[in-house]
């Protein structure tokens, strides 16, 4: 048996607990819910979507922003070693024979990675003209490049940087 609360009494919420429990206005009264409520299908379906959505926008920023990375890394590494055989060549009058030398020789600690290729082995070496070379009699390498097969964000084979 239900008992009409009066409209100055508590909040609303109270009185509906009062009456849904009989229990006296002001008192302690406990909200008893339905057990069907909750999330319809529908509902999740919907939050499923949206999920899916930015997922679905997140994925392409990511890998772009990975391979953006890459092609940094790339560039430096390339700028180094390219920097590396100037100093070697003017160093010893003879361009090194391969990258191997440039470690030996303490100008790198190690070959670098390629990280597009993520390997050692991969570098492509340009060798010397010997009519153009420092020594004619040893030519040597002259330029590095990358040697992957892929093309760049700006549309340029890795292999030409």
């Amino acid at each position: 048996m239900a008992r009409r609360i009066r409209s100055g009494e508590r909040s609303a919420r109270n009185a509906a607990a009062a009456v849904v429990n009989n229990a006296e206005p002001g008192g302690v009264a406990f909200v008893v819910r339905d057990s069907s409520r909750g999330f319809t299908l529908i509902e999740l379906m919907i939050v499923m979507a949206v999920i899916s959505i930015l997922v679905a926008i997140a994925v392409p920023v990511y890998n772009r922003a990975i391979t953006r990375s890459k092609e940094s890394v790339l560039k430096n590494n390339l700028f180094t070693i390219r920097s590396l055989i100037d100093e070697y060549t003017y160093d010893k009058q003879k361009a090194p024979q391969s990258l191997q030398d440039l470690v030996s020789d303490g100008y790198l600690r190690e070959v670098p990675t390629d990280p597009i290729t993520n390997s050692k082995d991969t570098w492509k070496v340009i060798m010397e003209d010997p009519n153009n070379a420092m020594n004619p009699q040893e030519p040597g390498m002259y330029d590095v490049r990358s040697g992957s097969d892929q093309t760049s964000l700006e549309g340029t084979p890795y292999s030409d940087w």
